[in-house]
């Protein structure tokens, strides 16, 4: 037998091991802990810094802009962001019914906006060239392009109209359950509440959701444009959340996922498009269908002078017969 001595010098020597392998432990997890506590659970290519905790975008070359995690990014700084991801060759972005008469949709894509500090767009803007053009809260160009001498006032977009279209399933949706998914889904994921969730309408058989969500007119403090950027980003391209979860609608349990999406923004003010700025090829479209109605006008006037020629020649000749 071991000496008693001996004993207790070995089990000391295994407590002491046990209790520094807790420590290590521990130390790793809180290592672990503090590395993830300061990320940015909105914005995927945020760069965060910890004490205290700040999270920015970069922007431009060494421009950081300042972010808020703790929601949405303002569309404005999100599109900085591509476009300047895309100058270097980051950029993950590839390309892959009206609701009423002044609805438009997004025509003119992602360009390098001017943005307010708090992320709202200015209301000219000019993508760094000397031809500009106003747009309304969602970037969203609403009047033709002219010089910087141009006059802008801010517009808010109070309506936007979702156009989904969900992937194939095996029984048609039931419409209150997709509301209700569409609901949860807009509060957990876009922090939007049910109460601007105006309408929802479904054809099974396109397989068309219809989405309208609305803001009283005058409201500055929802942003819902912001909500339309993620999701069709959600749909049409990845997730610009950090985590890459994809995004789907449960509807009586089971996740709905969507396969295209399409945006119309409706303003308080109506847009000013006019003819002015129509393009070349448009133009030769309408002088072409012109021309060609002028064309059959003279054919149909020519044919009916012809005709009523005929009758009269005919008229005395059955007249000499006669007598």
């Amino acid at each position: 037998m071991r000496p008693k001595q001996e004993l207790c010098a070995i089990y000391a020597a295994s407590e002491l091991a046990s209790i520094m392998r807790d420590i290590i432990v521990l130390c790793l997890l809180a290592l672990v802990a503090g590395a993830s506590a300061c990320t940015c659970k909105s914005m995927k290519w945020a760069n965060c810094e910890e004490n205290p905790c700040t999270c920015t975008l970069l922007v431009g070359n060494a421009v950081k802009q300042p972010i808020n995690c703790d929601q949405l990014i303002p569309k404005c700084f999100l599109m900085k962001a591509e476009m300047y991801r895309a100058r270097n060759n980051l950029s993950t972005r590839s390309f892959g019914g009206k609701p009423v008469e002044t609805a438009f949709v997004d025509n003119d894509g992602i360009y390098d906006p001017d943005c307010e500090s708090d992320g709202r767009f200015k209301a000219i803007q000019c993508n760094n060239t000397e031809t500009c053009w106003c747009v309304n809260s969602a970037g969203v160009r609403r009047t033709d392009k002219a010089d910087k001498n141009l006059k802008c006032e801010p517009v808010e977009t109070y309506w936007v109209r979702l156009e989904l279209k969900h992937k194939d399933q095996p029984t048609p949706l039931d419409l209150t359950q997709l509301r209700t998914g569409i609901e949860n889904t807009f509060l957990s994921r876009y922090a939007i509440n049910k109460t601007f969730v105006d309408k929802v309408e479904y054809d099974p058989n396109g397989r068309m959701i219809v989405v309208d969500l609305k803001k009283p007119m005058g409201d500055r403090t929802v942003d819902l444009p912001r909500l339309s950027y993620y999701l069709e980003k959600d749909v049409k391209i990845l997730p610009l959340f950090k985590e890459q979860t994809g995004f789907s609608v449960g509807v009586n349990g089971n996740p709905v996922e969507m396969e295209n999406i399409l945006v119309y923004y409706v303003d308080e003010k109506a847009p000013t498009f006019t003819m002015s700025k129509l393009t070349g090829g448009v133009i030769a479209v309408i002088v072409v269908v012109i021309l060609i109605l002028l064309i059959g006008l003279l054919i149909l006037f020519f044919a009916k002078r012809k005709e009523q020629a005929k009758y009269s020649k005919a008229q005395p000749r059955e007249m000499e017969t006669m007598s």
